[in-house]
């Protein structure tokens, strides 16, 4: 064995890159545990970094042994910004963990598993020793070394070398591989042992058995984990969803070919499947939503309808995977509404379904639009206004998350006519503008065109007085079915997405309806006060866009639960607690809990939800103590009633919050505290019974995946 093996010479580690990466990772830690000075304190680490490693300098001749000076260094550099303590030992421990994958693709490089590019670009055939080119004969199927003179005219030349000919044919030329005759080859044992992190990091024989006893115990639950982190590269999960909408006007239906990843990295420790490509596999027709009365759904006629689609799109229900389906707007008033979701879930698919209330349809409306993602971007704020059949559903959306939403009694369909100008539908909203503004029409008659033009000005009237501000006027504190906007952040430009949206962007078609007479009203409006508007991605399929996806997670290890609780828990919808550090006391915790339950349409103590904390404030013993109390004053009706309360945090804190309600507030029974999940409001989650001595729990999340970007789609 040559010493170039044995000393680690030839394992190439690209030094750089890795250094990089580890102050990436340190930075994203102050970051969330310090963001005050976080910056400074990254400088301050990478200095000391860098003093530590370039005192060696001279003695690490090779990358391996620059890359384990890296490691080795690493916790001393810690200490100048970290003090040593349970933060302090994340860090490592995550570090650790990261080290160690690292480590196991130079083991593989050792062991001959893996080739390795060359350094200058993509491997050739010729340069890469394991692979060649040769001749192939196809008459008598043999292959023929080609002249290394030949070999290089081949791979070089620009223009077409003609080749030589066997049994009166040209020759092909074909890509082989090649086993070197080498002692590294041929051998069942390593050239030698790439050291472990701890190891390198410094830890004692002792405390690196203790830590590999816990590792040991996790692998026995869940064998997969130590097979991952042995391999450095991500799992891909193929899924086909069903996105489903039975709105006040229309109904359709989309199916999506959906490709998620879950990268193996530091940063996405909760091993959560990420949404990299969505591919339209079937755009369905729309049609007219099918009623008995004003009152209700055909469901039979809605079935059928659903049930042809899938036909058309040679699709079967078994084939399909995950999905969504939203009964939205005047249909989800209907009083057979619930018996339609429950329907269609079960004929269609297992999946997320719900019959969506007027906030969270605003919800859905912005985040199917596109512009959710486009404040992210953009880092500005937008009102998004899905225009419908039977409402408005108002949200609007700053850096990336929605801030508030509303929604009023206008839309298209609330007064039906047909090209003759013959009522065929009368709403109740358009029978209380009706009487407002003197008009006596009825189902059957025919009515003028400056009437229908009356009715929709009003409409769009009462539309643009709350995107401008409160409604103040009797009829549009009449037609609104929720609060007002929330205007706490100036607005930058408007969007309209819905079936209206349509027609104000420039849409043709017409419905049978006052739909184009009130897209016209609107732009008026909009532009008598000069606000500005841009077109969204989706328009009237924003809702149904998304389907519903899932991804598996484990919790954190250091939750709490009450064991007399049955699992699995199924569809759960988690909502957001917009609770900061910056502006924690116990009465904005109040305040942020009841907004989160209103945004949703849903009600504390009646309504099981899991509200996520994605910005939890920084721990101590008397902090743990007042969040806890301020949690249980904000869930009275649970708390006397004994309702089921489930706790999300995305850091580290589940088992202490936990143990803290407990101890100090009458939230003793019926609670479940869990952390390191990374979630999003719209997601609903299964959560199945606790592993890993009862501590970690495996959560499937089903979010209504919306189409990010056209780049995705």
């Amino acid at each position: 064995m040559s010493k170039k093996s044995v000393d680690g010479s030839n394992i190439k580690v690209d030094i750089a890159t890795q250094k990089w990466s580890i102050v990436g990772i340190v930075h994203a830690f102050l970051d969330r545990y310090n963001k005050e000075n976080a910056e400074e304190l990254r400088k301050t680490f990478e200095e000391k970094y860098d003093t530590l490693v370039k005192q060696n300098e001279q003695e690490d001749k090779t990358e391996l042994l620059q890359y384990y000076r890296l490691i080795s260094e690493f916790r001393l550099a810690l200490e100048s910004v970290v003090e040593k303590g349970q933060i302090y030992e994340s860090i490592c421990d995550r570090m650790a963990e990261m080290f160690d994958i690292s480590l196991a693709g130079i083991q593989r490089q050792v062991d001959n598993k893996i080739r390795r590019p060359t350094e200058n670009g993509p491997i050739l055939p010729g340069s890469d020793k394991t692979s060649t080119i040769k001749f192939f004969c196809t008459v008598c199927e043999e292959f023929l070394d080609i002249p290394e003179d030949l070999k290089e005219q081949l791979l070089n030349s620009d223009e077409r070398v003609e080749l030589p000919k066997h049994h009166d044919k040209e020759l092909e030329i074909r890509i082989v591989n090649v086993v070197e005759d080498s002692f590294e080859l041929k051998s069942d044992k390593p050239a030698f042992k790439v050291k472990s992190a701890r190891e390198l990091m410094g830890y004692s024989r002792a405390e690196i058995e203790k830590i590999q006893l816990s590792t040991n115990k996790l692998a026995e639950i869940f064998p997969e984990i130590l097979s991952q982190a042995n391999d450095d590269i991500g799992e891909y999960l193929n899924v086909l969803s069903v996105g489903i909408d039975v709105g006040s006007s229309t109904s359709h239906l989309v199916f999506s070919g959906l490709t998620l990843r879950r990268e193996q990295s530091f940063m996405n420790m909760s091993n959560r499947f990420h949404l990299i490509n969505r591919k339209l596999i079937y755009e369905g027709n729309i049609i007219d939503t099918p009623i008995i009365d004003r009152f209700t759904i055909d469901i039979d006629a809605v079935v059928e309808f659903f049930e042809g689609e899938y036909k058309k799109a040679g699709i079967t229900t078994e084939m399909v995977d995950t999905g969504a389906v939203i009964v939205t707007g005047e249909t989800a008033k209907k009083q057979n509404a619930e018996e339609i979701v429950k329907r269609l879930s079960s004929t269609t698919g297992k999946f997320v379904s719900a019959a969506a209330g007027p906030n969270f349809e605003s919800l859905l409306g912005a985040m199917g639009s596109g512009i959710v993602d486009q404040t992210q971007e953009e880092e500005n704020t937008i009102m998004n206004i899905d225009v419908g059949g039977g409402t408005s559903n108002l949200a609007i959306a700053s850096k990336g998350q929605v801030t508030s939403t509303s929604c009023i009694n206008v839309g298209g369909r609330l007064l039906g006519i047909d090209k003759d100008f013959k009522i065929w539908r009368i709403d109740e909203p358009t029978e209380f503008l009706f009487k407002e503004l003197g008009l006596d029409h009825k189902i059957g008659e025919i009515i003028p065109e400056k009437d229908v033009r009356l009715v929709a000005q009003e409409y769009a009237k009462a539309l643009v007085e709350v995107m401008k501000g409160p409604a103040k006027s009797k009829i549009a504190k009449k037609l609104m079915m929720t609060d007002d906007l929330g205007f706490s952040i100036p607005i930058d430009c408007y969007s309209f997405s819905g079936g209206v949206a349509e027609f104000i962007y420039g849409q043709d078609n017409k419905y049978d309806d006052i739909g184009v007479y009130l897209a016209e009203e609107i732009q008026v409006l909009m532009k008598k006060y000069k606000l500005p508007i841009l077109e969204p991605e989706n328009k009237i399929r924003a809702t149904v866009i998304g389907a519903g996806s899932f991804s598996l997670s484990v919790s954190g290890s250091t939750c709490y639960f009450d064991k007399s609780i049955l699992f699995p828990l199924e569809n759960i919808p988690v909502i957001n607690v917009n609770i900061q550090k910056e502006k924690y006391s116990q009465e904005n915790l109040k305040k942020e809990i009841d907004i989160a339950f209103r945004r949703f349409d849903m009600h504390e103590g009646e309504d099981l939800v899991a509200l996520y904390f994605k910005d939890p404030i920084y721990r101590n013993n008397f902090y743990l103590s007042d969040l806890a109390k301020a949690i249980a004053e904000a869930l009275p009706n649970s708390v006397v009633d004994n309702k089921l309360v489930i706790l999300i945090f995305d850091q580290d804190m589940g088992g202490s919050i936990g143990i803290a309600l407990r101890r100090d507030t009458a939230l003793k029974d019926n609670l479940i505290c869990m952390d390191e999940l990374e979630l999003e409001e719209g997601d609903w989650i299964d959560i199945g019974a606790p592993l890993y001595s009862g501590q970690a729990f495996p959560v499937t999340v089903k979010s209504l995946v919306f189409n990010k970007s056209k780049n995705s789609s």
